[in-house]
């Protein structure tokens, strides 16, 4: 059944206690009082106190007590959406604190998907190498599905993807465009052009890195095409985790939509081709909200994204 809380006492506006919201969490993760209390290594009965002075505190029920399991209200999800965010904003003003007393502070972590080459990285780094030359910087590949859970543990501070939509909990902002260029293997019958139309693509089948409608790269390329006026034939790359120009050696009969710089790549074995009107592939960052940093910010903010073209090989 569900609780009820007694209308007589009004919820108050003190700050929330981050034990009590860790506590609440841990219930809400296992479902049950027991798991939870067996875990924290506290009595069920403290455990279902600490949780009832949040609900007084606040004025709502958290948790749907009917039946076995206990199961979070919409008011528990909303906390349970929340916490886990302000606890994380918590635990990296904590490291910021120490990091300002330390001789020697923590680098200032850039993650990105694979999509984003490190040559883009260090580009993207500009506004930071030469705002603050003194600050340490350290960037790392991770794939799509790992960055949000590492800016919310904090152990990145920035991640870097291709993307426009905005997690549920964290921030994010498009600070940057790519314009795409066409890779095909050197034996493609492309291979020879100095440019070419996206329309004069539509019988070439196209290399993506993951299925449409799980990955935003993937979808803006499938948009990209049908503004062209045709359905592109997507194949997914069997190889994760390269540089995206790689792709088309496993697939030389195929091409594949990348922001490295026209010409000869990867030893001559890919050529890549310039577009007409190209179109502009976004950088998204995103970021733990409720925190501030000043080297975020010189990447974050200013009037516009830039639209950052590729330096030509020579």
């Amino acid at each position: 059944m569900r609780r009820m809380l007694n209308p007589a006492v009004s919820p108050t506006e003190e700050p929330l206690d981050s034990r009590r919201l860790q506590q609440f969490l841990c219930v809400a993760e296992h479902s049950g009082f027991s798991k939870a209390a067996e875990q924290l290594h506290l009595s069920q009965q403290a455990l279902s106190a600490s949780v009832a002075k949040l609900e007084s505190q606040l004025g709502v029920t958290l948790f749907d007590r009917t039946g076995r399991q206990v199961r979070l209200t919409p008011a528990g999800k909303a906390l349970r959406d929340g916490a886990s965010v302000l606890l994380s904003a918590g635990q990296v003003l904590a490291r910021q604190v120490r990091d300002a007393a330390a001789a020697q502070r923590r680098p200032f972590v850039v993650a990105h998907t694979p999509a984003i080459t490190a040559e883009e990285v260090h580009r993207l780094l500009e506004p930071v190498r030469h705002g603050m030359p003194d600050v340490s910087v350290t960037a790392l590949q991770m794939f799509p599905s790992d960055l949000e859970t590492a800016v919310l543990n904090g152990s990145v501070d920035l991640a870097l993807r291709r993307g426009t939509t905005v997690p549920a909990t964290l921030a994010a902002a498009v600070i940057a465009y790519h314009p795409l260029h066409v890779a095909v293997a050197r034996d493609h019958h492309l291979a020879g052009h100095r440019t070419i139309a996206i329309r004069d693509l539509r019988d070439e089948r196209f290399i993506v890195w993951a299925p449409p409608g799980t990955s935003f790269y993937t979808d803006f390329i499938l948009s990209t095409c049908r503004r062209a006026g045709f359905e592109p034939t997507l194949v997914v790359n069997r190889i994760q985790g390269t540089t995206p120009a790689t792709a088309v050696l496993d697939y030389p009969d195929a091409v594949a939509f990348v922001t490295e710089p026209p010409g000869p790549a990867l030893g001559g074995t890919v050529q890549i081709i310039n577009l007409t009107d190209p179109p502009l592939a976004p950088v998204q960052g995103v970021w733990l909200p409720h925190t501030r940093s000043a080297i975020r910010d010189l990447l974050t903010t200013g009037d516009n994204p830039r639209t950052i073209s590729p330096i030509p090989r020579r």
